[in-house]
């Protein structure tokens, strides 16, 4: 692990699970992160109202920046506008992230970037194998886009799910900041 100390960190967390394998990779990168220094918030937005992006414009012109819709969206502005690390964690639903964090990550649009965003990383779990590809590819479009570094991606399926072995992979992850 480098030197770099007391970076903020922002999970987003996008299982409906509470108790669930997702939930459990964000808890995991969040102890790992906090025993480094790093000053981690932990959102789950599964639990949140968070509507999709309309395509309006209003963000774009009369907004200045600023959507135009007011749902729990607004918790999370001020928490990526602070951000230095972007954790995505999700479950893969028919071969993407779910739609619990599609919308968070949709309405990032408004901010077109979040301003203070250097590293992402992305946790994801499946029951099956192999069906990682489309949300990996998300991922991976959005680091390019932002021009962010990717930190990593762990997976983890079904029977790869809360082991000792993930939760290495997890805090190798965490400890590439």
């Amino acid at each position: 692990m480098n030197n770099i100390t007391g970076m903020n960190i922002l999970i987003l967390q996008g299982s409906p699970r509470a108790n669930g394998n997702t939930a459990w990779m964000a808890e995991e990168y969040r102890k790992a992160a906090e025993a480094a220094g790093h000053k981690v918030a932990l959102v789950d937005v599964s639990h949140k109202k968070i509507a999709g992006c309309m395509a309006c414009g209003y963000c774009r012109g009369k907004g200045n920046g600023a959507c135009i819709q007011k749902d729990d969206m607004q918790e999370l502005y001020p928490l990526l506008a602070e951000a230095e690390v972007l954790v995505l964690a999700s479950p893969i639903y028919y071969f993407t992230m779910s739609a619990q964090l599609q919308a968070p990550i949709q309405r990032i649009y408004c901010m077109n970037k979040p301003g203070k965003l250097k590293k992402m990383a992305l946790l994801a779990s499946s029951y099956s194998p192999n069906v990682y590809d489309g949300a990996i590819g998300e991922y991976r479009g959005i680091l390019n886009y932002w021009g962010v570094e990717d930190t990593g991606i762990v997976t983890a399926k079904n029977d790869e799910q809360k082991t000792d072995a993930t939760r290495g992979r997890i805090l190798e992850l965490a400890g590439k900041l």
